[in-house]
């Protein structure tokens, strides 16, 4: 009886570890489960606590990296980087309850209180109350999956539910039963605190640090990602050293998905539909140099989701928003969050360009194994909609047209760092102060977009960087996201036509204007050789001058005498 007894517990135990463990499983790629020294069997729990690990780690990406020195804190930075800068207020001096938070809250800041009051945390019996029927069905099982992850590292009692995640929760510790000192309890909530609850979405993002290793270091390891794009940021050594913090926060304001998961998730109602929707992307991928949005949205995906996007029924699931929500054209999440056919928080696992075909070794990585198949799960994911024919047609295109701007771009910086190398661009050894540290001196460099002085930089060299950073980026985006406006003619190769021009034309007149100085200080030097006594070649010249101008007075007095005689 008692053997039997333990072999019941036993399998109960080992059916409850494979249940805490299956959700978090489903979509981590085993890439993460080798990094982490994890068997695919782990529970929740080792899961959880080897992530973590993980990403609390400096030696991994976390904390101020290596130029933290240079780092300026302002105050704004607690907002970006709690886990580094964040501190308690020491004015607030109330110790409240979990329902004193909402009650306070719903005065000081009601728009917070509204917006959680609209959001599934605050509605968790809604959840379970869902049938097969509704659209949003999938969350009773996430729910489950939730509660599961608590019990498995003991937040959460064997049969106990969770009632709510309120202000205390996420500020202070999940399913906190005591009252909370702001002075000593409360925190900004990071990306391993939501992690307490939602380790798969958590495991899934984490994953982008194991699946995208460059074949010859183009990018670090890991990069260009959502989970390391903080430290993408600090490790930039212009932000960390300009002297202008606030505008360097700039970049920090979107590098911060790392640290938190609101960049996509607004908080406080977190919505999954508002996550869903391609807007969600547009605050950060804008602009001079990663204009995806506007690629997007002026191409026929982009028109076609704005049009229709109001049928569409964004509560299903990614998985399901062709079959069951009416989606009729492709989204950022629907194209960037799918690989083989399922879709995750991993959006690297089919990068190839990575938006800068200016990057050293990019191009020539184009045609190898790593990235063609990266290009075969680019060739799935459009096959969705598109004929294999024509997505293979339109892929190729695109890499071609990329290489056609490169060549473009490639050209005019030679001439640049031609120019540098002469010491020939204007005021090079005259008027052009070093960068601040840890930058140092160089031609055409990232950092000169964002620190000026003097002839630092040339205008020929800021007009390479834009050709590089700028123009050829958005002439790939404009190719990728299929907008015909961005790479040809408003965006893209007429653009990078125009800066060429104008590099070549200066490079024209630099070197004339070099030529000419030269020859008018040869002449100038033969002028002051000349005239210079004390040098033996001018007094052998001066000594025949002098003889020859004696000599021809000579003469001339001779026939001054004669026709003076003949006069007489």
């Amino acid at each position: 009886m008692i053997v039997n007894l333990w072999q019941k517990c036993a399998m109960l135990l080992l059916a409850c570890g494979m249940l805490f463990a299956a959700g978090a499983q489903a979509d981590i790629p085993k890439e993460t489960y080798d990094a982490l020294k994890l068997d695919k069997s782990a529970t929740s729990k080792q899961l959880y606590e080897a992530l973590v690990k993980r990403y609390k780690d400096p030696a991994e990406g976390a904390g101020r990296g290596t130029h933290a020195k240079y780092w300026e804190p302002i105050a704004f930075d607690k907002y970006l980087d709690p886990a580094n800068s964040y501190k308690p207020p020491s004015s607030v001096k109330e110790v409240s309850s979990r329902q004193q938070c909402v009650k306070c809250h719903a005065d000081e800041t009601p728009v917070w209180v509204n917006a959680w009051k609209k959001s599934t945390h605050a509605n968790l019996d809604n959840i379970r109350k869902l049938t097969p029927k509704d659209a949003t069905y999938y969350k009773k099982a996430k729910l489950e999956e939730v509660e599961n992850n608590l019990r498995s590292h003991g937040r959460l009692g064997a049969g106990e539910q969770l009632k709510e995640v309120g202000c205390i929760d996420c500020h202070v510790d999940v399913n906190a039963k005591k009252s909370a000192d702001h002075r000593a309890d409360l925190r900004m909530p990071t990306a391993d605190v939501c992690a307490t609850c939602h380790l798969q979405e958590f495991g899934e993002r984490e994953s982008e640090r194991d699946t995208i290793t460059w074949p010859k270091d183009q990018w670090p390891k890991g990069r260009p990602s959502h989970a390391l794009d903080f430290k993408a940021n600090i490790e930039t050594t212009i932000w960390a050293g300009m002297p202008q913090r606030e505008i360097a926060a700039g970049c920090t304001t979107c590098h911060q998905n790392q640290n938190k998961c609101d960049g996509c998730h607004t908080r406080h109602e977190f919505s999954v539909v508002e996550s869903r929707k391609p807007q969600a992307c547009a605050t950060c991928h804008n602009g001079v140099d990663h204009n995806n949005w506007e690629a997007y949205t002026l191409s026929k995906h982009g028109k076609v989701a704005e049009i229709m996007g109001g049928k569409w029924n964004w509560d299903v699931q990614l998985k399901d928003a062709f079959a069951k929500g009416g989606q009729t054209a492709p989204t950022c999440q629907t194209c960037h969050m799918e690989f083989q056919g399922k879709f995750s928080h991993n959006m690297v696992r089919k990068v190839r360009w990575a938006n800068y075909p200016s990057v050293p070794g990019i191009a020539e990585n184009i045609k190898g194994d790593w990235s063609e198949k990266r290009l075969e799960a680019w060739v799935k994911t459009c096959t969705q909609c598109h004929s294999e024919s024509l997505a293979r047609s339109y892929l190729d295109l695109m890499d071609k047209g990329t290489l056609q701007g490169l060549a473009k771009f490639q050209e005019a910086h030679k001439v640049v760092e031609k120019l540098y190398a002469d010491k020939l661009l204007p005021g090079q050894t005259t008027n052009r102060p070093a960068p601040p540290p840890p930058d140092k001196e160089g031609v055409a460099q990232f950092w000169q977009l964002f620190w000026t002085k003097g002839n630092q930089p040339s205008s020929i060299e800021f007009e390479a960087i834009e050709m590089g950073e700028n123009d050829l980026a958005k002439l790939h985006v404009g190719m990728a996201h299929v907008n015909p406006g961005g790479w040809t003619y408003t965006e893209g190769f007429e653009p990078l036509n125009r800066a060429y021009s104008k590099i070549m034309s200066e490079d024209t007149k630099i070197r004339e204007m070099a030529a000419l100085k030269d020859r008018v200080a040869k002449l100038e030097a033969k002028r002051i050789s000349l005239l210079d006594p004390d040098n033996s070649g001018s007094r052998a010249s001066l000594g025949g001058l002098g003889g020859a101008l004696l000599l021809a007075g000579g003469v001339a007095l001779v026939g001054w005498r004669r026709r003076d005689k003949s006069a007489r």
